[in-house]
């Protein structure tokens, strides 16, 4: 009888790389949580710590990069509470204790043009930096942004370019390479952003002043979304870590608003384009693979 060549969950190891504090809560919450309650090893890296972040929070004002800016600091604390929430216990700043990218605001204003920001850091610093950490964990799976960073944002493009950059080197390497198996880039569906304004609309809201689906940047085509996961069982951990980024999420905004009006479930949802790896041949109605662990061979 041939033995099972795959991996079972619980032997998984996940790296994800987001940009700010929040983005992995709200682009990953779900999968992270529920990963971990499967007893998969889940690593988050967060290349900024969101230093020129709008703050929604009056009595905060004051860490505005503009006053105090104790901004990153503070996110540093909202970042830790969001893991408890989630159960991933090994999460680091990109740089370490050797160097602190900074978060590098809009495209055009002043923050973007600091040196010591994440967009103006040179690539094969900061993807070498993420090198040492891949063959350090040994991930199966990795999920970070598109060629786009989603909708734009100069560090979500930047941490996708230093993603994909420190998967080569790390592969290439002479000694102690590592070959990450499957690669994933965070979605959403048209479909699925499309029902929430539906949704929305219905209870007499629109949706944050968007017209139409094709508005919205990070909106995907449905055919380019291949994965979708289903987090629903850790729903409720995902909202607790998003509730946890007080400073940059409102009870009232996109994400809360959604759940209010789609049901909480439809939170636990999430989606990818995997461009590296064996699709799960379960799909669901429109033809996406079901999960992301599927595939992961024994090494």
């Amino acid at each position: 009888m041939q033995s099972d060549p795959y991996l079972p969950v619980d032997q998984i190891r996940v790296i994800l790389v987001h940009a700010h504090p929040d983005d992995e809560s709200i682009n990953n919450g779900a999968t992270m949580a529920a990963l971990v309650d499967a007893g998969a090893k889940v690593t988050l890296i967060t290349c900024t710590r969101g230093e020129e972040g709008e703050i929604l929070v009056p009595e905060l004002a004051h860490l505005a990069a503009t006053e105090s800016d104790g901004l990153g600091v503070h996110r540093e604390t909202e970042l830790a509470d969001a893991m408890k929430a989630l159960g991933v216990v090994d999460h680091r700043f990109l740089g370490g204790e050797r160097r602190q990218y900074r978060d590098s605001g809009m495209m055009g204003t002043v923050p973007n043009k600091r040196s010591e920001n994440f967009w103006n850091a040179p690539l094969e610093e900061a993807a070498t930096d993420l090198m040492e950490i891949i063959v350090e964990v040994k991930p199966h799976i990795l999920i970070t942004y598109d060629e786009f960073g989603g909708y734009g944002h100069p560090d979500h493009i930047q941490a996708h370019r230093v993603a994909m950059r420190a998967i080569t080197l790390a592969e290439t390497r002479a000694e102690n390479p590592w070959r990450v198996q499957k690669i994933y880039w965070n979605a959403m569906p048209k479909s699925i952003i499309k029902q929430g304004m539906e949704a929305m609309k219905e209870s007499g809201s629109d949706f944050f002043g968007v017209q139409s689906v094709d508005d919205i940047p990070f909106a995907k085509d449905d055919e380019l979304v291949t994965t979708i996961f289903d987090g629903t069982a850790a729903v409720e951990k995902k909202m607790k870590a998003l509730e946890a980024h007080k400073t940059q999420i409102s009870l009232d905004g996109p994400f809360f608003a959604l759940s209010n009006n789609l049901g909480n479930q439809v939170m636990g949802y999430e989606y990818y384009t995997c461009i590296r790896g064996e699709l799960n041949p379960e799909r669901d109605e429109n033809n996406r693979e079901v999960g992301i662990t599927y595939g992961v061979e024994k090494v």
